[in-house]
């Protein structure tokens, strides 16, 4: 399979994507992101909505497909807030795909690949249904009022997951 490469945005006229400082690793110098294709489901959201994404993966226990996988048919959770959904129903996003021969993984169990030159887009397609879109790609889209109890149990489990932006999430209630 062809690796292919995608940057996604709210913003409608990018050019090129020119290296920043990454804000939330130990990476040192600039770069541009980008997520592969079967991981693009994880940003297919607006940019600052929290979210919990996960699967099975071969060796994942058991008891966990079973207690966090339970019921579903799809091949990939996302869990989001209630309070996010209105925003998930209205926004468009873009998704950029990039070209990928200056690009090297950075986390492949994530899809993240980084470069440290700048961009330029191959191409640019606009979604404007993303729930829509999400089930297109066998997604299951969880809506929960909190994700912190979801949060722990899927770091203590066995299955591959990505935690995105839970800075912005509800409060914890203790």
């Amino acid at each position: 399979m062809t690796l292919s490469l995608f940057h996604v945005s709210e913003e409608p006229d990018i050019t090129c994507f020119v290296p920043r400082p990454a804000p939330s690793t130990n990476l040192d110098g600039s770069m541009v992101w980008a997520i592969d294709n079967k991981h693009l489901h994880n940003y297919l959201l607006p940019r600052d909505c929290p979210r919990i994404t996960f699967y099975a993966l071969p060796e994942s226990q058991p008891e966990h497909v079973s207690s966090l996988l339970a019921g579903t048919s799809a091949t990939y959770v996302i869990a989001i807030e209630t309070c996010w959904l209105e925003r998930v129903l209205q926004q468009s996003i873009y998704v950029y795909e990039l070209p990928t021969d200056t690009f090297i993984p950075l986390d492949t169990g994530a899809g993240y690949y980084i470069s440290r030159e700048t961009v330029t887009p191959v191409s640019v397609s606009r979604i404007d249904n993303l729930v829509a879109e999400l089930f297109r790609r066998d997604i299951e889209l969880r809506v929960m009022p909190s994700l912190w109890k979801l949060h722990y149990a899927v770091i203590a489990s066995s299955l591959q997951f990505s935690i995105i932006r839970m800075r912005n999430a509800q409060p914890h209630r203790k």
